[in-house]
C-alpha cells in the first residue's frame, strides 16, 4: 500500500445491525484540506475539525497537503461521531506517523473530543457482534468496553485518549483486553406480597408469566391493577445469554441503556405517546417502546386513553415478535417480542359496577370507552381479568396468613418449572406455538373439544381467540403438572375471557 494511502476499518449504525465501513484516507499535493465523502451525515463532516484538534493537541502533526476520507461502500448513510477514530488514525497511516501494519485485523470507534479524549458511542453492542464474526479486535472507548465485553470469544481494548491507542498499536504500552463482568447485584423487583387481596388477578399474573400470555387488567381506580403490573418482572425467569446480548444491544441504540444490561426491561409509556414512539420510526428508523420491552414487559395504563391508531400498531408484534419499520430514508426489522399488560377502567368515570361507588356514566359513554380497543386487539390479549374493589378492613386489617404466603420468589420458582416443561416438550414456551402444535401438545378428549365447541359458539369466540384459549389452558395444566388438558383448565382459561362475556351495558 502507498505510504499516501491508509485504511481503516469501522462500523455504522443502522437499526441493529451494524454494517462494516472502509474509512480510506488519502493524502496527496495540492491547497490544503480536508475532504470527507461517502454520503456523510452532518455529523460526520464536522469530524474534521474534531479530528484536526485531537491530532495536534495530542502532540501528532496535521499534514500540509490535501486530505481526502473515503467511508465506503458510497451509498451506506453515515451518522455521528463514531468514525472520528478510525478518521484520525487513518491521517496518521498515510502521513507516515504510524506504521501500517498496526491497523490489520482490527476494527475503531469512537467520538473524539478536541483534546483527543475518546468519548462513547451508541449502538457498540451491535457493532461488537459484528467484529466477533469478522474475526477482528475491537479497540473503542474505555466507557463503552463493558458491554462489548459481552460478546463472547472477542477482544476488546478499551482506551482513554488517541494518545493510549496509539501507543498500544506501536507496543509502547499494555492495555489489558476487557473482560465481561457478570451482574453481582440482581435487580430487585416489587415483591408480589406487597399487594393485600386480589387472588384472581394474582393467579392471572401467575399464568401470564408461565406461559408469557398477555393481560388485561380492568377494575376501578385505586385496586391494585399498577402495582399488579409492576410486579410482573418478578415473576419472569432470569434472562439467559443469548436473550442478554438481545436486549442490551437494542438499549446500546439509545443513551440511557445502562439499567437495562442483565435484567428483564419494564416500559411504562404515558398514554400520550404517538405511534412512533410505540413502534419506531423517525428519519433513520429507530427502534420504540415494544422493541425497547424485548423479552419483557410493555405496561400500557389507561390503556383506552392511548390514540387508536397507536393501539392498532401493536398487532403485528403481538403476533409475529418483530415490527417492520418503513420510512423513506430506509427499512428496519426490529425484534419485539414481549409481555403487554394493559390496565382500564370499566367506564369513564371509572365505577361501573362497583358495588362501593355508583356510576355517573351512560350505557352509550361505556360503551364508546370500551369500544376504543378493538375487536382484533382485543382478541390477541390471552387474559382479560377484572381487579374489583376490596373491604376497606381488609387491607387495614389484613387476615393473618395462612400456609405458604405469596411472594414474588415462590411464584418465580412455580413459573421456571412450568417453562421447562414447555421447553422439554415442545422447545418453545406456550405463547409461540403454532396451531398445529398446539394441538399436539393439548391432547383433547371428545369431552374437552365438546365443551371447547360450545363455549366458543356462546361467547364468539374466533378462530385466533379459540387458539389463546388453549394456549392460556395448556399453561395452567402445566401449572398443575398435568400432562393433557383438562376440562378444569379449559373451564378456568374461559374465566380470564371476561371482556368476551360481558357484551357492555344494555
Amino acid at each position: 500500500m502507498p505510504s499516501s494511502l491508509a485504511q481503516v476499518f469501522t462500523r455504522a449504525n443502522q437499526g441493529i445491525r451494524a454494517p462494516s465501513v472502509s474509512v480510506e484516507v488519502h493524502l496527496s499535493q495540492g491547497l490544503p484540506g480536508l475532504n470527507i465523502v461517502g454520503l456523510p451525515e452532518a455529523a460526520v463532516r464536522e469530524s474534521k475539525d474534531r479530528v484536526r484538534s485531537a491530532l495536534i493537541t495530542s502532540g501528532y502533526d496535521f499534514p500540509d497537503g490535501r486530505i481526502t476520507v473515503n467511508l465506503a461502500p458510497a451509498d451506506l448513510p453515515k451518522e455521528g461521531g463514531r468514525f472520528d477514530l478510525a478518521i484520525a488514525l487513518g491521517i496518521l497511516v498515510a502521513s507516515e506517523q504510524l506504521p501500517a501494519a498496526t491497523l490489520l485485523n482490527r476494527e475503531f470507534l469512537g467520538e473524539l473530543a478536541l483534546s483527543g479524549q475518546l468519548r462513547p458511542v451508541r449502538a457498540t453492542l451491535p457493532a461488537a457482534q459484528a467484529c466477533q464474526c469478522a474475526d477482528r479486535v475491537l479497540v473503542l472507548p474505555v466507557a463503552n468496553a463493558p458491554m462489548a465485553a459481552m460478546v463472547s470469544n472477542l477482544t476488546v481494548i478499551g482506551a482513554r485518549d488517541l494518545t493510549e491507542v496509539c501507543a498500544w498499536l506501536c507496543e509502547r504500552t499494555h492495555i489489558e483486553p476487557t473482560q465481561h463482568q457478570p451482574e453481582s447485584n440482581p435487580t430487585n423487583y416489587p415483591d408480589l406480597a406487597d399487594v393485600h387481596g386480589q387472588e384472581q388477578a394474582k393467579r392471572a399474573l401467575l399464568i401470564a408469566a408461565a406461559g408469557s400470555h398477555h393481560l388485561l387488567l380492568f377494575g376501578p381506580p385505586g385496586t391494585g391493577k399498577t402495582m399488579l403490573a409492576s410486579r410482573l418482572p418478578g415473576l419472569l425467569p432470569p434472562l439467559d445469554e443469548p436473550e442478554a446480548l438481545e436486549v442490551a444491544a437494542i438499549h446500546s441504540l439509545s443513551s440511557r441503556s445502562g439499567s437495562a444490561i442483565g435484567q428483564r426491561p419494564f416500559r411504562n409509556p404515558h398514554h400520550s405517546s404517538s405511534s412512533v414512539s410505540l413502534v419506531g420510526g423517525g428519519s433513520i428508523p429507530q427502534p420504540g417502546e415494544v422493541s425497547f420491552a424485548h423479552h419483557g414487559v410493555l405496561f400500557l395504563d389507561e390503556m383506552p386513553e392511548f390514540t387508536r391508531a397507536a393501539l392498532e400498531m401493536l398487532r403485528e408484534p403481538l403476533e409475529n415478535g418483530e415490527v417492520m419499520v418503513t420510512r423513506a430514508r430506509g427499512r428496519e426489522c426490529f425484534p419485539a417480542r414481549f409481555q403487554l399488560v394493559g390496565a382500564m377502567n370499566p367506564c369513564p368515570c371509572g365505577y361501573f359496577g362497583d358495588s362501593q361507588r355508583s356510576c355517573r356514566c351512560s350505557p352509550d359513554q361505556i360503551r364508546r370507552y370500551r369500544h376504543k380497543l378493538s375487536g382484533p386487539l382485543l382478541d390477541r390479549i390471552d387474559l382479560q381479568v377484572e381487579v374489583a374493589s376490596q373491604n376497606i378492613r381488609t387491607i387495614i386489617e389484613p387476615p393473618a396468613p395462612t400456609g405458604e404466603q405469596i411472594c414474588s420468589t415462590s411464584y418465580r420458582h412455580l413459573v421456571i418449572q412450568a417453562r421447562q416443561k414447555q421447553l422439554a416438550r415442545q422447545g418453545k414456551i406456550n405463547n409461540q406455538l403454532t396451531s398445529q402444535a398446539l394441538f399436539q401438545a393439548c391432547d383433547l378428549s371428545s369431552q374437552e373439544k365438546a365443551l371447547l365447541t360450545s363455549a366458543s359458539e356462546q361467547l364468539q369466540i374466533s378462530t385466533r381467540g379459540l387458539h389463546r384459549l388453549l394456549r392460556v389452558a395448556r399453561t395452567i395444566a402445566d401449572l398443575a403438572n398435568s400432562e393433557r388438558v383438562l376440562r378444569p383448565h379449559l373451564a378456568e382459561a374461559l374465566q380470564y375471557r371476561q371482556l368476551d362475556r360481558q357484551a357492555g351495558p344494555s
